[in-house]
């Protein structure tokens, strides 16, 4: 007995119940409790130019669940994305230092944090995301817009 779903959304969430009759034992029940997540998270970090900057990949998952899987971080503005650093679950990470912007400043942290220092005023509105390749036709992403203060 299976329940197949295609197509799935947030909508979908929710509780299941499969109710069958036996016979002898009469009627069988089981429920099973649906959570479907978003794709894509954003979030918006504030920082102190000059600072160290700090994004988790995915805010509510483990580090131990996501070393399993490869991930990448990149960094946007104007439609443009450029990879920073990658990881795949066997080796370390790659860094992109292509870039002038972000040459040696950017590091891959504990729990796959991208740790950006020092922050610069160029870094503001930014946006920093981290893809999770779960599977070849499912990838979890979040992505953090960052406003950068002076004093």
């Amino acid at each position: 007995w299976a329940l197949h779903l295609e197509n799935v959304t947030v909508s979908l969430s929710g509780q299941y119940k499969c109710t069958f009759a036996t016979y002898p034992y009469g009627t069988m029940a089981a429920k099973i409790q649906l959570t479907v997540k978003a794709e894509e998270r954003h979030y918006l970090k504030k920082v102190w130019l000059k600072q160290t900057l700090e994004i988790p990949c995915l805010e509510d998952t483990t580090s131990e669940s996501l070393s399993t899987y490869p991930l990448k971080w990149l960094v946007g503005e104007n439609g443009r994305k450029e990879e920073l650093v990658t990881k795949e679950p066997c080796c370390p990470a790659v860094y992109r230092n292509s870039s002038m912007l972000y040459g040696q400043r950017v590091l891959l942290g504990l729990n796959n944090t991208l740790k950006v220092f020092p922050t610069k005023i160029t870094d503001d509105g930014r946006v920093f995301s981290c893809h999770v390749l779960y599977h070849p036709e499912r990838v979890q992403k979040s992505s953090t817009t960052v406003r950068v203060f002076g004093e």
